[in-house]
């Protein structure tokens, strides 16, 4: 059946109405030289910032509470076709670039956990820019930062085996602190999904502390006190076959005290040896399922 004149004149009006492919294309160089001009004025700002700056620069350049903010805000309004994971690590490269040109930083590695995981985490939250240095264990990786300025170590927030009691070489007053728990936004099929600990000097107006780090040593651990804690809080446990005991390391969430985790401690059967704050992080910012892709119109 041929089309009616009325059919056929609305179909003629749309093709007229409708960009050609040449003036779309326009369209996307024109928005792509604004996007190249924006990030040469956000680096003539950075310039600027570096002369304010000046020699004040103390413990690493990564302000992880500035960040967490920023990429928190980058989810809430996002939107459209363009995959949330694209748009975090071009976030990502811009802000770990911009800042290693402030002030240059190396990131150490521990690649215990699995070489090809750990250096996707760090490349997609530090680019390719930031040199990428590996390390067989996290002691040797906490150990070249706390002989730097303002370089990170990424080492796992996951109980690996043989890794020992890294953390406790934080519990020193002027020892690396871990900073910062990435990915600072957890989803499914996260392509950088390792949960890794940064550890660096901490700048005192960088510091995120929704979430509380403690290094503990206990006696009499076992199965009944892993069980109490399960619910309290996230806990890396390391045997201490010389006290009967572990060294662990809790990450006290916000709303919940060290006091409160030692006491259930206590109470299922441990003592507490000792306890030492060894750094804090931003509460765990997590999308229940990955944000859907628009259909193509």
């Amino acid at each position: 059946m041929s089309p009616s004149v009325n059919e056929k004149t609305m179909s003629d009006q749309a093709q007229k109405s409708a960009p050609s492919l040449a003036a779309l294309r326009a369209e996307i160089d024109r928005i792509d030289e604004a996007m190249h001009a924006l990030l040469i004025e956000r680096s003539e700002i950075i310039e600027n910032l570096i002369k304010v700056k000046g020699t004040q620069e103390s413990g690493s350049a990564f302000r992880p509470a500035r960040e967490v903010s920023m990429m928190r805000k980058l989810v809430e309004r996002h939107r459209g076709i363009l995959p949330l994971d694209t748009v975090e690590s071009i976030w990502r490269v811009i802000i770990a670039t911009f800042t290693h040109v402030q002030a240059p930083y190396s990131v150490h590695a521990d690649l215990t956990v699995g070489e090809a995981a750990m250096r996707d985490s760090a490349r997609f939250h530090f680019g390719f820019t930031v040199p990428f240095l590996p390390h067989m264990g996290a002691g040797p990786a906490i150990a070249a930062v706390a002989a730097s300025k303002g370089d990170l170590a990424l080492v796992p927030a996951v109980s690996v085996a043989g890794a020992g009691a890294w953390w406790q070489s934080l519990e020193a007053e002027k020892a690396p602190k871990i900073i910062a728990r990435l990915p600072f936004v957890e989803r499914p099929d996260h392509p950088a999904s390792l949960p890794v600990f940064a550890v660096a000097h901490p700048a005192a107006d960088a510091v995120m502390a929704e979430v509380e780090v403690h290094s503990v040593r206990v006696s009499g651990w076992g199965a009944a006190a892993a069980r109490t804690l399960a619910p309290l809080a996230e806990v890396i446990a390391e045997p201490d076959g010389a006290f009967d005991g572990a060294a662990l390391l809790i990450s006290v969430p916000k709303g919940q005290t060290l006091a409160a985790i030692t006491d259930a401690l206590v109470k299922a059967g441990a003592s507490v040896r000792s306890t030492a704050l060894v750094g804090s992080h931003a509460t765990r910012y997590t999308l229940a399922e990955a944000r859907p892709v628009a259909a193509s119109r």
